[in-house]
């Protein structure tokens, strides 16, 4: 017999792979006699109404354990389960534009279902890295802060930190909105499920859904829905990518997808480790994020929401997706507080990839900006109780010159929408006239001189 034949029949997995259920733990059952492997999608027979589709998470001592999509209600010992699936794929096709799924790819806005001909795998593999062109070409965003003293390149993996109730949606639907890229994936995975309406027709709008795909997996759902929910997103998005399309992947929120694989790790058996959360969150993060980025057909420029717990940067979630992506973005609740949206803290974010998708015009004025903005936080609270004197540093007395003008090219209405040449042309404009007061009135050496009269 031919060996590779034999070795492909003795990995067969048998269609007709039966077991019962002899166990349930929480959120898993256990399964005898069911040697199916993990990732594998079966059935959970019930004795009244239709079977529950299950998944495959691991096994534990002679048994397999199953996690269901949907409830454990109506399963008893001694229930059926029949193999599905061995791997799990994903029904794909240009009839997704414009359309509202849940996580495994069927459409649930009430119109009918799309007629798909292409599948996919669930879990693909990244682009391998030595086939991954360079990133050179900026995405406009359509938000003035981002794409004037952020910008990002087409490709790039962006995070979104902030704390809760600072508007962290509002800003990634104005970039799913205004976003020049050719067509949006928009995951939203735990959210409220009034928030999913309200987000489609009031952040994103007819305009931004006429090409987009949105992916929902609201709270409720199990959180193998909610896992599945951010692998469905980004396989539509490389489908669309395989097409020669930029696509923008928002992903709200990347902590709720960890929360909600700490749910199947803990109940697979996994320890707990880094404040609660089992090795499978860690692993799995990257796993996601590198599926985004440029490859030979099209691009995947993807921003992923970070919800910071308590408002400590440091928590494992926020920590670990800080050393896998390209830059972040940190939303100031201090700035939300006062009114200004959207309210991103430039001087805390960063894009790594600026200086390769900007001009070195670009670059000088946004460098510009940043010390202006630098030299106002450093004498914060100076300045808020009146005690900074007018020609003590030079450099602040300009910053003051110019504040409501940089503040002005960082705050934005939802429904105010800019080039980003626009944006460039603004910047450029402020930096020019602060740059030359910096040259011309350098700061005096000695604190209690009389400053130099302005050169008008």
């Amino acid at each position: 017999m031919n060996t590779d034949f034999s070795q492909q029949l003795n990995g067969a997995m048998l269609t007709g792979l039966t077991g019962s259920v002899v166990q349930t733990t929480g959120l898993t059952a256990a399964v005898a006699d069911f040697p199916a492997p993990i990732g594998a999608l079966v059935s959970i027979q019930r004795q009244s109404g239709s079977g529950i589709d299950a998944e495959v998470i691991g096994f534990r001592d002679k048994h397999t354990l199953v996690m269901p999509l949907t409830h454990l209600e109506g399963i008893r010992r001694g229930s059926r389960v029949k193999l599905v699936r061995t791997t799990r794929s994903l029904r794909v096709g240009t009839g997704l534009l414009g359309r509202i799924v849940d996580a495994r790819g069927r459409c649930v806005d009430g119109r009918p279902q799309p007629m798909l001909y292409e599948r996919m795998p669930l879990h693909n593999e990244p682009t391998p890295p030595t086939q991954r062109p360079r990133i050179d070409a900026p995405l406009a965003t359509g938000v003035k802060s981002i794409d004037a003293l952020l910008t990002c390149g087409r490709g790039q993996r962006l995070g979104i930190f902030a704390g809760s109730g600072v508007g962290k949606s509002v800003l990634l639907g104005m970039m799913g909105r205004w976003t020049d890229a050719d067509i949006s994936v928009i995951a939203l995975i735990g959210e409220r499920g009034r928030e999913v309406n309200e987000f489609i027709q009031r952040e994103l709008g007819p305009e931004g859904l006429a090409r987009s795909v949105v992916v929902a997996a609201t709270s409720n759902e199990p959180a193998l829905l909610r896992v599945q929910a951010a692998h469905t997103a980004t396989t539509i998005a490389e489908y669309f990518r395989d097409q020669g399309n930029n696509v923008l992947l928002v992903m709200d929120s990347i902590t709720r997808f960890a929360l909600a694989q700490r749910e199947i790790g803990l109940s697979a058996g996994e320890p707990p480790t880094t404040r609660g959360f089992p090795p499978s969150v860690f692993s799995l993060l990257p796993k996601l994020t590198e599926r985004a980025g440029r490859s030979p057909k099209g691009s995947i420029t993807a921003l992923y929401s970070v919800l910071v717990e308590g408002d400590d940067e440091n928590e494992p979630v926020a920590d670990t997706m800080r050393g896998l992506l390209d830059g972040h973005v940190w939303l100031s609740r201090r700035l939300a507080e006062k009114g200004h949206f959207p309210a991103v803290d430039v001087l805390r974010s960063i894009s790594r990839l600026m200086k390769d998708v900007t001009l070195p015009e670009h670059q000088a004025a946004a460098r510009t900006v940043r010390r202006l903005l630098a030299a106002l936080h450093e004498n914060e609270d100076l300045l808020a109780i009146g005690a900074y004197r007018q020609g003590t540093n030079k450099e602040v007395d300009i910053a003051l010159a110019f504040r409501e003008q940089i503040h002005g090219l960082l705050r934005q209405d939802i429904d105010e929408r800019l080039s980003m040449e626009e944006i460039q042309k603004g910047l450029i404009h402020i930096s020019q006239q602060a740059a030359a007061q910096l040259v011309s009135n350098p700061s005096p050496a000695n604190p209690d001189a009389t400053p130099e009269p302005e050169n008008t």
